[in-house]
């Protein structure tokens, strides 16, 4: 899993490429635990890389969103494949992100 986060244009752009399992979540969240907190600005989350989500990777992306949405920030996630798309229906959380 390879987890990166760049500043670009005023927002906050993170890449996800590989399988967010169990284990790589925990690596992933040491990077992506600074957005928990986006001082105002919106994130992007470019998924095109990703291949697969477990439930725990999941769990981080929705403590993006809290903590966007509290300081009236948005998160969007980019180019999700229809197998990781298909995961957020099922859980629920479709309606929770915007999808580009």
């Amino acid at each position: 899993m390879n987890t990166t986060i760049e500043e670009i244009d005023g927002k906050y752009v993170a890449t996800l490429e590989g399988e967010m399992d169990t284990p790589s979540a925990v690596q992933a969240e040491e990077v992506l635990k600074a957005l928990y907190d986006t001082g105002g600005k919106d994130v992007i989350i470019n998924c095109k890389g990703l291949v697969y989500i477990a439930s725990s990777g999941l769990r981080i992306l929705l403590g993006i969103v809290k903590g966007a949405k509290a300081s009236g920030c948005r998160v969007i996630l980019r180019d999700v494949n229809d197998d990781i798309k298909n995961v957020f229906r099922l859980t629920g959380f479709i309606n929770i992100f915007e999808f580009e």
